[in-house]
């Protein structure tokens, strides 16, 4: 199988052909070596330069009109800091889109990531993973004009509730939980499905290997037993205890009622 490597105005890519799963990732971004940074090493790292995952990347900064690139101003109405300018990023965006969904052969969707959009989760990342791929938004400054959301964004999605510098980190861990559910990327099949919040919903059980003995403590006797119906049996209700005490809202019917 032949793989060409891509690397061009800001881009970094791994194509592999005759690939059907292979997945195509964009960040508009001001830090596009904050990204490609996060995303190069590990397993993640090992799908983009093996060709199922494609990252690609976008400066806003490329296509300011005046000669100090700029892509911020400050806000009407007053109030501090700088928002930045609807024009760069939505030509940003338009210019990503068309090169990923060329590349990708159908649509993919664009994700603003900031803290007024719903909670990422792995339903979330489950749904992604199916796709195509995904185009995030990374924000910087107090924040993006609302135009560009109403212009270009298909959702708006949260890391959690809490405030960063800029959507750079955000994209990049909801890249990495996406990237990891596509198949190839992870070394076995099941790693996934076992993990927190796979196919079990539960959160993952406690994990133990050499030495039996650590500093008095030992490795519970049923997982040196051999039993693989018992190990099983134990870990499944590990994860539900665990579950049920550090996270019971997983446990919660839709209603609200405790399953």
């Amino acid at each position: 199988m032949s793989e060409a490597s891509v690397q061009a105005s800001g881009r970094v890519a791994s194509i592999a052909a005759g690939q059907e799963w292979v997945r195509h990732f964009g960040v508009v971004t001001l830090f596009p070596e904050m990204v490609s940074a996060v995303l190069s090493s590990g397993v993640v790292g090992r799908g983009f330069s093996g060709g199922q995952l494609v990252l690609d990347l976008e400066n806003p900064r490329d296509h300011a009109t005046d000669r100090h690139r700029t892509v911020d101003d400050r806000p009407f109405g007053g109030g501090p800091g700088m928002v930045m300018a609807p024009g760069p990023i939505v030509a940003a965006v338009r210019t990503l889109r068309q090169r990923l969904e060329s590349s990708a052969g159908q649509a993919v969707p664009v994700v603003c990531v900031g803290p007024q959009g719903r909670r990422f989760d792995q339903r979330t990342a489950r749904r992604w993973s199916a796709g195509p791929g995904v185009l995030f938004v990374a924000g910087r400054y107090e924040g993006i004009d609302e135009r560009v959301i109403d212009a270009v964004v298909d959702e708006e999605v949260s890391l959690g509730d809490f405030v960063l510098s800029g959507g750079e980190i955000a994209a990049a861990a909801m890249i990495d939980a996406v990237a990891r559910l596509v198949p190839g990327v992870l070394g076995h099949a099941d790693s996934a499905n076992e993990d927190s919040f796979g196919e079990s919903g539960l959160l993952d059980h406690p994990h133990y290997t050499r030495p039996e003995e650590f500093e008095g403590a030992r490795v519970p006797a049923v997982l040196l037993s051999g039993d693989h119906v018992r190990i099983e049996r134990w870990r499944t209700q590990q994860a539900m205890d665990r579950t049920r005490a550090r996270r019971p809202d997983l446990l919660c019917s839709p209603d609200g009622t405790q399953d």
